[in-house]
């Protein structure tokens, strides 16, 4: 057939037979090899998707069926403004997606499962990491308070940055001339100021702070890791302002003895505060002091001071202050130097203290008149579980005698007395009395408890 003859077959002609049949349509290719007219979308679903297109500019969610709420916050894009996103949505698929977007490591469980509260907790974080001081506005701090306050319980700081060091602009014969001129002319401030935000998180809990920069690699300077009296004097006044908070930690940050008093001096009275964290600083026996006052007016029940300069005078003020106090439940005091002095100190401690359930001296320098005390003590305390004595100069006769106090103790469960030279006999009878003292605690908690069972 010619090209046109077939432009003049009759409507519904087969080319086939040349037969109209009403039952047969004429073939349309499309543009679209996919198009369908039952892909066509409804007007219910062009109206969502219209709202998930113009979401930012006119949010419209709670007003939608519950089953429309749904497609809309599956579809809806993880990079909207949190201006708009913050006190709207509460859905945690959402902030899943935005976490799972944003961060490799997402571990939810440490965050109470909430996966809105790590979005803005690690949210935050990042600001105040990346905070240069005179550099940054802190209207970046601020305007995100209003968005995340009801979310963040804990804030993991784990560097601050300093101001940038600007070049000298003027000559080395200049140097003497002008260095009385340079010290009006610093930063406002050392590192991030905490005194701006703390009291506006109403619902903040735990802080845990490092004055230093991560991978600084060859651009290291010791300025980079200084906690200056200026920041110290900033973070007190904010802890003393933030009345929820109940763990403060500050590690790694040369905390010296003055620096630790003006931290303690806010933190006296404080209304909720149950943990202290002064891990890896520099505080001596003034510093101690100043714990030991704490200890007396406060509420603490975790106290851990661990790799620290803390000698004989400062552990003794901390003991009198342990004899006297009815709430620490835990004492970690590893990698000091208190010495037998300190060591005999704690020790009598204990025979009045009857609420300190953790006790450890591990790295103290401390021998055998320790143990002698710490033997005495474990006759009359019965409320210690844990005593961790590990890498101390205890020798076989320590050994013995902690033997001996052991053998009337019925409340400690465990003791560690690695690297000691106690002498394997002392261990081996050391560990059975703990094994006795673990099936008795094992039966106390489980009335059904199987005495073949391992502990």
């Amino acid at each position: 057939m010619s090209q046109s003859q077939s432009s003049r077959r009759p409507r519904g002609m087969s080319p086939g037979n040349g037969v109209a049949d009403g039952r047969k349509m004429r073939s349309v290719i499309a543009e679209d090899p996919d198009w369908s007219l039952a892909l066509v979308p409804s007007l219910t679903t062009l109206g969502l998707q219209h709202i998930i297109k113009h979401f930012e500019e006119n949010p419209i969610l709670d007003e939608l069926m519950p089953n429309y709420k749904a497609y809309v916050l599956q579809r809806l894009p993880a990079s909207l403004p949190l201006t708009v996103s913050a006190n709207l949505i509460s859905d945690e698929s959402y902030w899943k997606r935005c976490c799972e977007g944003r961060w490799r490591l997402c571990d939810v469980s440490t965050y109470g499962n909430s996966w809105k509260r790590m979005f803005f907790e690690r949210h935050l974080e990042n600001i105040i990491e990346l905070f240069i001081p005179d550099a940054t506005d802190t209207k970046t701090v601020l305007d995100l308070v209003p968005l995340c306050r009801n979310y963040v319980k804990r804030l993991n700081v784990s560097q601050l940055l300093p101001p940038i060091k600007e070049p000298p602009g003027f000559d080395e014969d200049d140097r003497s001339d002008c260095a009385s001129d340079m010290g009006s002319e610093g930063p406002s401030i050392d590192h991030f100021d905490f005194r701006i935000l703390l009291d506006k998180l109403p619902n903040l809990e735990e802080l845990n702070v490092v004055y230093g920069v991560k991978g600084c690699g060859m651009n290291f300077e010791w300025n980079l890791f200084e906690f200056t009296f200026r920041d110290c004097e900033s973070l007190a006044k904010a802890l003393n302002s933030c009345k929820t908070l109940q763990v403060f930690r500050i590690h790694r940050s040369k905390v010296d003895d003055e620096k630790c008093c003006m931290l303690v001096s806010q933190l006296l009275d404080h209304p909720s505060l149950q943990e202290l964290d002064f891990s890896h600083n520099q505080i001596s026996d003034r510093g101690a002091r100043a714990i030991g006052k704490l200890l007396n007016r406060s509420q603490l029940k975790r106290l851990v001071v661990c790799n620290n300069q803390i000698r004989d005078s400062g552990t003794q003020v901390l003991a009198h202050a342990l004899a006297r106090n009815a709430t620490l439940m835990s004492l970690n005091l590893r990698l000091n130097h208190i010495g037998d002095e300190g060591g005999q100190a704690l020790a009598q401690a204990l025979i009045k203290n009857k609420t300190l359930t953790n006790l450890h001296l591990g790295g103290n320098n401390m021998s055998e008149p320790t143990a002698v005390a710490l033997s005495q003590a474990l006759v009359e305390n019965w409320t210690l579980k844990s005593l961790n004595l590990s890498n101390n100069r205890l020798g076989v006769d320590g050994g013995k005698l902690l033997e001996e106090g052991m053998s009337h103790n019925s409340s400690l469960v465990e003791c560690d007395i690695r690297l000691t030279d106690v002498g394997q006999d002392s261990e081996y009878c050391i560990a059975q009395a703990l094994r006795a003292n673990q099936v008795q605690a094992a039966r106390k908690n489980n009335h059904n408890y199987d005495p073949n069972a391992k502990v």
